[in-house]
């Protein structure tokens, strides 16, 4: 296959996603890193870019990138957008309208009603947006998948999901530009820790057991006292298909790295896994001993075989996991470009579905905190 074209909005020089972008988008040979508006100082984007082997398709904003690669016969294939979260928005919208599809990193929007209307947009348009919860592109979480879906441990009772870290937990750093924006609800919107880290989690307990959330309670706190959002939180919630889950996630867990974690309870067995420990899956059926899966092992389920790159025993890190993210969107494109029709179960990318349903757990994360744990309907009204 010829390799389509990359573009990236944001994630310049010195940023803390970019590379792992660049790296998975690139991994498998499937895109090129075409074009690029890396920073909103239109000097430093551009002289980034160029550096960067990009030559007259580094540019300085969005807009003119938008603009420059209607224009051309070879444009952008995909756009990543990886911008500030009240930017996610604006510029996803623009590029879809635009004819371009779209990898917007998560939260997907601020609001639920701007979920919403991407969610339509690309249905309007017919061009993909997908939402980057890249942790689901790790091969082992693909097989937990896979084993729940094929009962091998019976119907899912209990949800466990973490992703707890400290590194912000010195109030003497709370004032830090790189770490004071998370807590600004003029840049992060109505929460926090949760619609920074929580929902990766949530979105990692839908995706692995094929339930939608429904209904939550929370219990947030500001642990640092100048802070106006939580940078703690403690979700309880409802899943459709009769799954009950436990969800926490904080930043001043001093001691955590990354913090990302799940674990399956289902009446004949149970599933973990840790994304710092990411080569290892640990099943324990009922009634017999533990089992360790390891990544990269013979007869695992195709969903990890086509997931798995490296030798068994050697790091799957995180831009191996984004790779799979991108691997999947080429795959989609292409189908597209051909005239193919894709069954989704087949293609896993997190899409704008996810994005919205994830922002009305935002929302209601916020919102139920505030009342004192209060159940609330955590769907977006579109899916109610």
């Amino acid at each position: 296959m010829t390799k389509l074209k990359w573009g990236m909005i944001g994630g310049g020089e010195g940023s803390q996603i970019g590379p792992a972008h660049r790296l998975g988008s690139g991994l498998d040979g499937l895109f090129e890193f075409a074009a690029g508006a890396l920073d909103h100082r239109p000097e430093y984007g551009i002289d980034y870019g160029q550096r960067m082997g990009l030559g007259n398709r580094a540019y300085g904003g969005w807009e003119e990138m938008l603009a420059a690669e209607q224009k051309r016969d070879d444009k952008v294939d995909l756009v990543t957008v990886a911008t500030p979260n009240s930017t996610h928005f604006e510029i996803t919208k623009a590029f879809l309208e635009g004819g371009f599809n779209v990898l917007c990193e998560k939260p997907m929007t601020m609001t639920v009603e701007e979920g919403e209307a991407i969610v339509e947009i690309a249905k309007k348009t017919g061009n993909i947006c997908a939402v980057n919860y890249g942790y689901s592109g790790y091969s082992l979480v693909r097989h937990m998948k896979a084993m729940i879906a094929r009962g091998d441990i019976g119907k899912v009772r209990v949800v466990n999901a973490e992703f707890a870290h400290g590194h912000h937990a010195d109030a003497t750093d709370a004032d830090n530009p790189r770490v004071r924006w998370r807590y600004d609800p003029a840049q992060a919107g109505v929460s926090a820790q949760f619609a920074d880290c929580g929902i990766h989690a949530m979105h990692m307990a839908s995706f692995v057991t094929g339930q939608e959330v429904t209904k939550l309670s929370a219990d947030i706190v500001s642990a640092i006292p100048v802070r106006t959002l939580e940078d703690d939180a403690m979700v309880n919630f409802r899943m459709d298909g009769g799954a009950v889950g436990r969800l926490w996630t904080s930043s001043i867990a001093i001691g955590r790295q990354h913090g990302l974690g799940i674990q399956v309870f289902g009446e004949t067995g149970g599933l973990r896994w840790s994304q710092e420990q990411p080569n290892q899956l640990f099943y324990m059926p009922l009634g017999e001993r533990l089992q360790i899966i390891e990544r990269g092992e013979a007869n695992l389920s195709p969903e990890a075989d086509r997931t798995s790159r490296v030798t068994i025993g050697h790091a799957e890190g995180m831009p191996l996991a984004f790779a799979n993210i991108y691997k999947d969107l080429a795959e989609a494109i292409g189908a597209r470009k051909d005239g193919r029709v894709m069954d989704p179960a087949a293609n896993l990318y997190p899409r704008a579905e996810d994005g919205l349903r994830s922002m009305a757990a935002v929302v209601a994360v916020a919102e139920s905190g505030k009342a004192d744990g209060k159940w609330l309907d955590a769907r977006p009204p579109m899916f109610r």
